[in-house]
């Protein structure tokens, strides 16, 4: 079996690879596109980091490629989706470097605080500048973490270390759990008035797209100190830019931009801001773990079968995965919707598996559930294999129970999704074998397909309102594939769950909520 290595991986890695019985391993980490298309087809598996991009035109061209092997986490350059669909089987290593970002994050806070590039920087033009680059201690501060998953856990313990104060805005989990972390909960506003650090460890979602912007910016203590080592366009640029020129931010430190590399991007040019190209997971030991950790993946399912750590494909028997496979679909997409729709920290996750499902073992369904009720929220940390430890590690208690008498379908699951704010249901069924599809939210009673770029919209029925819906969507020439729309006649409400060609922008979702008789509207990506 052929393996290509296509970005720059850690020897280790590679020697696991080429020791293997029957694996002819080829190291290429200067291919282009084009290269890449033409030579593709060749291979059983791919390793790659974050250069190579895995697009759907190179898996149409992949005929016997049956694994992509990720040594990192972020998943941000294949598409997943078009490999789902041609069967083949997207790993990454989502622990390997954990603790190497958490460190990174927390050094350039340091140096930040202390001025030490720029003073650095001055002794290599042998100057004597003590003065002008007088900084500030961490002691005794208030640190604000936005987002406290694995590596914001990480940082807040050593902020902890150093004598800080530590704030926590996370929507995700509750307050319970975050405080026995012995870190404070608080909310956004909150945190941007009463920290004098802030660090951001979120994961790049729609939501939290431009998360940090001037509104945010206007909201800070004056002077703050401002770390990004997450992803690139959670901290808007432009706005960043003007907030460091007021003086409302006193210094950033930046490992990622919005784009990478960012070429002439203005921040560069001023001097309160430090920056490295990427280098949260570069260490040595990380490296080595995520290298060693991917390439022992792809051996053990290109040789036994074992799928460990793949975001697309659970950790079951083959035979098993076949029967199942349209319901781990139609489980992950539910969780995944309902995840999208309801606000507040989840709490509770309960799932009932309804009619001939209830025959089979069915954790493998609740697993692909959890992986879906946690992706919007953590992106690609989570896959099939952590996605229970992660629900543990947030508190969130998952619940299953099986009726084997059918309702209205031979097969149903049905989700209840408890959060700090509200209370959500939906069910769902397959249509033929492989078509999952969305019957019912909450009292609505509906026929729509869980895939693609969604729109979900409350609205009182009145006429005229789909139409108004139907012309604010064309004005800004955004195509609807499909529509379907359930109806309560008792409460006079309708729900309709929208498919367009294309995402839609924030702006037009807020301009959809401002028309009158429509009470919600939220994008959805399945």
């Amino acid at each position: 079996m052929k393996i290509l290595v296509s970005d720059p991986l850690h020897e280790r890695g590679i020697e696991a690879l080429e020791q293997t019985p029957g694996f002819e391993v080829e190291v290429n980490t200067s291919l282009t596109q084009e290269e890449l298309l033409g030579i593709i087809k060749n291979y059983e598996a791919l390793v790659i980091r974050s250069s190579t991009k895995v697009t759907e035109e190179v898996i149409a061209a992949a005929d016997r490629l049956r694994v992509i092997g990720r040594a990192g986490i972020g998943l941000d350059n294949v598409d997943i989706a078009a490999a789902s669909k041609r069967g083949i089987v997207v790993m990454n290593t989502p622990d390997g470097n954990v603790i190497t970002t958490a460190e990174h994050a927390v050094a350039m806070l340091m140096a930040l605080s202390r001025n030490i590039p720029q003073a650095a920087a001055s002794m290599r033009s042998h100057k004597w500048e003590k003065k002008l680059f007088r900084g500030r201690e961490l002691f005794n501060k208030t640190l604000g973490v936005i987002g406290i998953g694995r590596i914001g856990r990480i940082v807040a313990d050593r902020a902890r270390g150093m004598k800080m104060n530590i704030v926590a805005y996370d929507p995700y989990i509750p307050a319970e759990s975050i405080e026995k972390m012995g870190v404070e909960s608080v909310s956004l506003d909150g945190l941007l008035a009463r920290s004098d650090c802030i660090t951001v460890h979120t994961p790049f979602t729609p939501e939290t797209r431009n998360l940090i912007n001037r509104d945010c910016f206007a909201k800070m203590k004056r002077g703050v100190l401002l770390v990004n080592c997450a992803r690139g366009g959670i901290v808007n640029e432009e706005d960043l830019y003007q907030a460091l020129k007021e003086g409302l931010v006193a210094g950033v430190a930046l490992d990622v931009f919005e784009k990478e590399p960012p070429g002439d991007s203005p921040l560069l040019d001023l001097d309160n801001v430090i920056a490295t190209p990427h280098l949260g997971a570069s260490t040595d030991e990380a490296q080595e773990n995520v290298a060693v950790a991917v390439a022992r993946q792809i051996i053990d399912y290109l040789d036994r079968g074992t799928v460990r750590n793949a975001v697309n494909v659970p950790s079951v028997d083959g035979e098993v995965l076949i029967r199942l496979r349209p319901y781990l679909t139609l489980a992950e997409r539910l969780g995944s919707l309902l995840s999208q729709i309801t606000k507040g920290g989840i709490l509770e996750v309960a799932v009932d598996y309804i009619g001939e499902l209830a025959n089979y073992d069915t954790v493998p369904l609740t697993v692909s559930l959890t992986k879906g009720v946690l992706t919007p929220v953590v992106g690609d940390e989570v896959n099939f294999v952590n996605a229970p430890v992660l629900a543990r590690e947030r508190d969130i208690k998952i619940s299953e129970s099986k009726r084997s008498e059918a309702e209205d379908f031979t097969s149903l699951i049905t989700v209840r999704m408890k959060t700090t704010e509200r209370e959500n249901t939906a069910s769902g069924t397959t249509f033929g074998k492989q078509d999952p599809r969305i019957v019912r939210i909450n009292d609505f009673r509906l026929e729509a397909p869980l895939e693609g770029h969604l729109l979900l919209i409350y609205n009182i029925d009145t006429p005229g309102t789909i139409g108004a819906i139907g012309t604010c969507l064309g004005q800004h020439r955004i195509n609807i594939a499909t529509m379907d729309v359930g109806q309560v006649i008792e409460q006079g409400q309708n729900i309709i769950m929208m498919r367009t060609d294309t995402p839609v922008p924030l702006e037009v979702q807020q301009e959809l909520l401002g028309l009158a008789n429509v009470t919600f509207v939220q994008r959805l990506e399945l």
